[in-house]
């Protein structure tokens, strides 16, 4: 009987899962907000849906390109790294070889082992090696910008999209207790899926991703109510 086990693991999820789930709660949380505040204050229902057509489109723009940014600049400090430790190994290879050990050592690998471990993976590849063990680059969790601009932006348009239909479908009189309504079932499901995905508990995220959600709405409706009544 063959002993070895194929293990599921869900790290290198971590990237586009990370501004996935970002993306769309927000894409859910804001653009319902909006819609809610613009609506409490006793707006029309043409204007409740063009403020959330334009959260919808300025928001997707703004997780672009502050993911981008922000991607960008970690995948800037990757390559300084990377380009300082080629450098190290083309010059001073030797003393490489000991730094790798060294980490092995304070892991409990016993030292002798650790040169040749040392060596072994060196001579396979050493950037890589080092990339991994001693800066905690690889290829799971590296900085890709493109892939996380684009999936803000389509995962905060697909949040988005959601409250805004169910404020074209709703009645003006309820248009506020559906919004609400929607939104926040929608955000316990993607609580749900995305702990799911990440192979986490799924009642701990859901309840979170809510609760929070929910606070957003009541205090922006809060906001909206209260504005409506003193223009």
């Amino acid at each position: 009987m063959d002993s070895a086990q194929t293990e599921r693991h869900f790290i290198d999820r971590v990237g586009w899962l990370r501004a996935a789930v970002l993306g769309a709660n927000d894409g859910i949380i804001s653009t319902a907000s909006l819609m809610v505040g613009v609506a409490s204050a006793a707006t029309s229902s043409s204007a409740v849906l063009v403020t959330g057509v334009a959260g919808l489109v300025a928001g997707a723009m703004s997780m672009a390109a502050g993911e981008y940014v922000s991607v960008s600049s970690q995948a800037d400090t990757e390559r300084a790294d990377l380009a300082r430790e080629r450098s190290e190994l083309a010059t001073n290879r030797n003393a490489e070889v000991k730094e790798l050990a060294a980490i092995y050592v304070e892991r409990g690998v016993d030292p002798v082992l650790s040169i040749k471990v040392a060596e072994q993976l060196m001579a396979k590849d050493a950037l890589a090696a080092h990339a991994r063990e001693e800066l905690g680059i690889s290829h799971t969790v590296s900085a890709n910008p493109i892939q996380a601009a684009m999936t803000s932006a389509a995962t905060f348009s697909s949040g988005a999209i959601l409250p805004v239909l169910a404020a074209l479908i709703a009645p003006k009189n309820i248009l506020v207790p559906v919004v609400f309504g929607v939104s926040l079932f929608v955000l316990a499901l993607l609580g749900a899926i995305g702990a799911r995905a990440g192979g986490a508990s799924v009642l701990k995220p859901t309840l979170r991703v809510a609760f929070w959600g929910a606070i957003a709405m009541a205090v922006t409706a809060g906001v909206g109510a209260l504005i409506g009544t003193s223009v």
